[in-house]
């Protein structure tokens, strides 16, 4: 049997999971519905919505409810008495609750975005693992597919020293590379299980997903857009919402006129009819520099800090999808140069194979053979895994989800 013959072809996708694994996209659905920043997401959407019903109150601030109450028992005794209850409801200013509710409207829309970037950002984890799941699987398949080729070979060199055409020496020389394969073959099991592992925790899934190169993935425009990508779409409405921030902060130059109403009983003293008032007035706090100026400039700096970032994201956006793009070309320029390389050698462990069963070939020299053979094969099955992976970070680096 070649060597080439006795390894899966390298050229395939990845060895499957399962026919039951699960999607990509259903992987991460259930690695962000397990994430801390999935709560998070939501109670900012909480928070918002409970800004936008305060915002939509008739008042500015809950009404207060005011109760006083004075007599003379503890000075003349003449039962004088003054009793008064009032609320008082504070007023919007001018332009203020529109102003509000503008940036309410932003809080939710950037609580949505923030969803969305926090999807995207598990889905790069989950690509991740999935890869190096398919990768650690062809590295599993070939190193048993060697395995088995050794140890029939093992069984074939033994037979040909017992019948006195080969020396002990080579019975021993390809027992110990029997070994070594099997040592090998654990040690790349023990990747995979720890790649599962990895996987069960990030997801909660026992099964990863089949994943396998695709051809389009590599196909994208020249241009590489990000305007639509969630973190550049995260960025623009921070910055959205701290305008709208200064526009609340600017029509809240003073805290909220305050409407009165006032019920009063007057008792003049012992034996005299109460007499009853009603009051109606009007509390307008004056805004002052020290009030408004922190204000403003937390405002302001919200704003410097925003248009900042947002113009740093776009920026790293767009060079992540070059550089991405970029990997993708290198890699299946690399993929190709592995897969000449590899027939080549698998061809040639294939010629010496039958020339050592013929006789003609020393037992080292086909080892050597076998092992350059495999180690090629496991370079190509590396470098097809990884054009997988430079093509799922170019979807990431674009924004796409699985």
């Amino acid at each position: 049997m070649g060597a080439g013959l006795a390894q899966p072809t390298p050229a395939s996708p990845p060895i499957a999971a399962s026919a039951s694994a699960p999607t990509l996209a259903q992987a991460v659905d259930s690695a962000w519905q397990r994430a801390v920043q999935a709560r998070e997401a939501d109670g900012q959407a909480r928070r918002a919505q409970a800004e936008r019903a305060a915002a939509s109150s008739l008042w500015a601030a809950p009404p207060s409810l005011e109760l006083s109450h004075r007599d003379d028992r503890w000075q003349t005794s003449a039962g004088r008495r003054e009793t008064e209850a009032g609320l008082a409801w504070p007023l919007w200013l001018p332009g203020q609750r529109s102003a509000r509710g503008a940036a309410v409207d932003a809080d939710l829309e950037l609580a949505q975005a923030a969803v969305d970037a926090g999807r995207l950002h598990y889905a790069g984890l989950v690509r991740e693992a999935a890869w190096a799941i398919a990768a650690q699987r062809a590295e599993v398949g070939l190193a048993d597919a060697q395995v088995r080729y050794l140890q029939g070979m093992a069984d074939d060199v033994q037979r040909r020293v017992q019948a006195g055409d080969l020396a002990h020496a080579d019975a021993l020389a390809a027992h110990a590379e029997t070994l070594a394969a099997n040592a090998l073959l654990l040690a790349a099991r023990q990747r995979l299980a720890a790649s599962q592992s990895q996987w069960t925790l990030l997801t909660g899934l026992q099964l990863a997903p089949d994943v396998a190169p695709s051809a389009a993935a590599s196909l994208q425009s020249p241009s590489l857009p990000v305007e639509s990508h969630p973190d550049a779409r995260l960025a623009r409405l921070a910055l959205e919402r701290a305008r709208k921030q200064l526009d609340v902060v600017t029509t809240s130059r003073r805290d909220p006129p305050e409407l009165l109403l006032r019920l009063r009983q007057d008792v003049p003293g012992r034996g005299e009819s109460a007499q009853h008032s009603i009051g109606i007035g009007v509390r307008i706090p004056l805004g002052t520099e020290g009030r408004n100026q922190p204000l403003a400039a937390a405002a302001l700096s919200e704003i410097d800090v925003a248009e900042t970032r947002a113009q740093r994201t776009h920026e790293r956006l767009a060079a992540e999808a070059a550089q991405a793009q970029a990997a993708v070309r290198a890699t299946e320029q690399q993929l190709q140069a592995e897969r000449q390389r590899a027939a080549l050698l698998r061809e040639r462990a294939g010629l010496i194979d039958r020339s050592f069963k013929a006789g003609e070939t020393p037992l080292p020299e086909l080892l050597r053979a076998v092992s350059a053979a495999a180690q090629a094969d496991a370079g190509l099955a590396r470098q097809h895994t990884a054009l997988g992976l430079a093509q799922a970070r170019l979807e990431q680096a674009l924004g796409n989800l699985p």
